[in-house]
This record gives C-alpha cells, structure tokens and sequence, in this order.
C-alpha cells in the first residue's frame, strides 16, 4: 500500500519536500501542513512502517526518543508550555507521529481543544519562504537536542 506517508517519504529521500528540516536515526522531522498550530510538525519514520508496533524493540525506542527529542526542540523554540503528541494511523495506515506545541498566549477557544478540533481548513497553509525564519530556528536546535541529526 502507499500511503501519503509513503509519498512524502520518498519526497524526502530525493530532497524534494520543502517542508524537510532534519533528517534523524529514526526518519525525518518536519513541518506539518496546513500550520495549524504555529511550530505544528511531523516525524515520519523511513522506512514506512505500518505502525509503532511493527517496529523492533530498538528501532521502536530510537523512534520515540527522537519523537519525544523533536518535542524538546518545540518547546524551546516555540516557548511552549507542553507538546501534543499525536498517532493515529486510521486515515494513513503507516507510522507517522504529530507534534503540535502549546503555548499560554493561544486564542482562548484553542486552549483546551484537541488540534484535530480546530478548523484546519483556515489553518495558513505552509509556505517555504514565509516559515524559513522558523525553520532554521527549529534546525539549529535540532543539531543541540538530537547527536547525530543531520540538516
């Protein structure tokens, strides 16, 4: 089966995907689209797997402790006071884990909201130049949260 997953993936792998900001043991970090969430990001594991479980022990504990070091870098960088971990797989049945920052100065009806709550159909949509600053933030934090990450 492919996936979107499986597409971006590939994406990456070519260096096509302008969403791309490291590429980590475990797969590739990178921002979501639409920006649903300001600092809103992806892991995707390479190789695509179905699911979490379909992982070995090790390469499963590389995923989440690159997962959970992709949140460090958010916090940091976007001043968030917590990060929203998300996977689901139901939609895209292969591993990808989303990562949405949450910060105190959030419009009071998205506090509390779960992200796939808020409308995501007025979400700005990613766009390489205008997020750049972002980015190279998020990638230089990358290279002091995650030994071996590669920009």
């Amino acid at each position: 089966m492919t996936t979107a997953i499986h597409r971006r993936v590939r994406a990456l792998q070519q260096g096509s995907d302008p969403t791309y900001l490291a590429r980590l043991k475990s797969g590739w970090f990178v921002m979501g689209d639409p920006q649903v969430i300001a600092g809103y990001c992806l892991l995707l594991p390479d190789p695509v797997v179905p699911d979490l479980n379909a992982l070995s022990y090790d390469v499963r504990n590389q995923f989440l402790g690159d997962m959970a070091a992709c949140g460090d870098v958010l916090r940091d960088v976007m001043g968030a006071v917590r990060i929203n971990y998300a996977m689901f797989g139901n939609v895209e049945p292969a591993l990808h884990a989303h990562l949405f920052p949450r910060r105190l100065d959030e419009p009071a009806d998205c506090v509390t909201a779960q992200p796939w709550a808020l409308d995501w159909s007025a979400a700005p949509i990613f766009d390489s130049a205008k997020h750049r600053p972002l980015m190279e933030r998020l990638q230089r934090a990358v290279l002091t949260h995650l030994p071996g990450a590669s920009i």
